[in-house]
């Protein structure tokens, strides 16, 4: 598990954007299982969650339609919120950073690392607006 002091303001940079924390397993089904859109972010310490995932999330909440609710779980940290919100990624392998958006509590739209990985923030944004056009 990575140390609070390095997790601490990472998580800051999406929940000052709005993004409730999700802490347990209970919270995370709680989250998925509401009505409407949701947006899952698994934040976590490497660089392209910093340079690309966290920014690029933000970024996109400047559109037209977005999720009705913004949800984050922390990779090494909030281990069983995020071991939980792994069981609804299903057939994506375990991915950090990833992005997931459900509607209506089904997985619609899902962000594997390899997705973010070589990509920049803007094109994470536009990608995440065109789904977001879709779904919400």
């Amino acid at each position: 598990m990575y140390p609070e002091a390095i997790v601490k303001p990472m998580k800051a940079e999406l929940t000052t954007a709005g993004f409730e924390e999700l802490l347990s397993p209970e919270d995370v089904d709680k989250a998925i299982k509401s009505e409407g859109t949701v947006l899952m972010v698994v934040n976590s310490v490497c660089g392209c969650a910093a340079g690309a995932a966290r920014p690029g999330v933000k970024r996109s909440l400047d559109n037209g339609k977005k999720p009705a609710r913004l949800t984050t779980v922390f990779a090494g940290f909030d281990v069983d919120a995020v071991n939980q919100a792994r069981k609804h990624f299903t057939p994506y392998p375990p991915s950090s950073p990833a992005i997931a958006l459900f509607k209506n509590g089904e997985l619609v739209h899902f962000v594997e690392r390899h997705n973010i990985e070589g990509h920049n923030a803007v094109a994470i944004s536009e990608h995440l607006k065109a789904v977001y056009d879709e779904f919400c």
